[in-house]
């Protein structure tokens, strides 16, 4: 995976993990730069721990120190967290996609997709819901959009863990380009007691079912397992009526006991809005203040894709203060 990320990402390996407190009047937060955090480093603090149960055992393995047994249980530490991996959900991509998954080890990494001889069943469909799959989407290409849009909000209010939207294929495209871009972010979280967390979030771009989707993690989850971090909230983009309707459907979902809530997962979505340019639209007309606060956004995001020094939590927290 870490081949693939962005270069805000590259300097994970050989920088240490970096802190900023921010601190105002109004919180005392401390937030991490991303670009520097490491998450390859075992803990001391759990070899300290068990260091003598490893000593007795590297000694009835006939081996002289913890740094031996661990190379000798290497391959089958290895083979355990490969299988883990497997058992991950898979959210496949479209091949230009220019970030992985979590669990990406589990999926073909080639650019060129095995043939299966075998015919399709329904074991074989991928884990994406198509529109298809949600609502009847030929019936749906013939209603009133007021109709469509109340239908979609129907559809996901049984649920407060659910998120919905219905968004102007403009809009959608701003974003997508912008995406295309920039995969990768970092999004705050404002708590009025507690100052704000950080969340990361990327995007991936899947032809097959016709879906875009974007994966919020909290970074301290990040930070804790890499590349296995498992996604809080995960919006999809539905593309199909994007053409004919001039419409694209939003839907998401927000896991329990992530340690977020509906109401947080809104506002990163509100957030990726503003940052990605969709509140602005394709064609907009910008002046003043909104535009000089859409170019600041614009530049955070370019700043932090290509690891620009100019990047900074203080700067990010400030726009998002803004949008308040």
């Amino acid at each position: 995976m870490a081949s693939l990320r962005t270069a805000a990402l590259r300097q994970l390996a050989a920088s240490p993990f970096r802190s900023i407190r921010f601190i105002n009047q109004r919180r005392w937060a401390q937030v991490h730069d991303v670009r520097f955090l490491a998450t390859t480093r075992p803990s001391q603090a759990v070899i300290d721990k068990y260091r003598a149960k490893l000593d007795q055992k590297a000694q009835q393995e006939g081996l002289s120190s913890i740094d031996e047994l661990k190379t000798a249980y290497a391959e089958k530490i290895d083979a355990e967290r490969r299988k883990a991996a497997v058992e991950e959900q898979y959210i496949p991509q479209e091949l230009e996609t220019p970030i992985s998954q979590p669990n990406a080890d589990s999926a073909p990494t080639s650019n060129t997709r095995p043939i299966s001889k075998k015919l399709p069943t329904g074991a074989d469909k991928p884990p994406i819901k198509t529109l298809d799959d949600i609502i009847d989407l030929e019936k749906s290409r013939a209603l009133p959009d007021k109709e469509l849009t109340a239908i979609w909000r129907l559809r996901h209010a049984s649920s407060p863990q659910t998120l919905c939207a219905v968004i102007p294929t403009s809009t959608y495209k701003a974003m997508e380009e912008a995406a295309r871009k920039c995969p990768q972010f970092v999004l705050p979280v404002p708590h009025p007691t507690q100052g704000a967390e950080i969340h990361f979030l990327q995007w991936t771009f899947d032809h097959a079912s016709k879906t875009t989707s974007v994966l919020f993690t909290q970074l301290a989850e990040f930070k804790t397992r890499g590349e296995f971090a498992q996604p809080h909230t995960t919006i999809t983009h539905h593309l199909d009526l994007a053409e004919d309707r001039g419409l694209v459907l939003m839907q998401g979902q927000v896991v329990e006991h992530r340690g977020v809530k509906p109401d947080e997962a809104k506002w990163l979505v509100m957030c990726l809005q503003r940052f990605y340019g969709g509140w602005e639209g394709e064609g907009a007309e910008l002046s003043g203040e909104r535009q000089e606060r859409a170019e600041e956004r614009q530049k955070l995001l370019q700043w932090f894709s290509t690891g620009d020094e100019r990047f900074s939590l203080e700067k990010l927290m400030e726009e998002a203060e803004r949008m308040g």
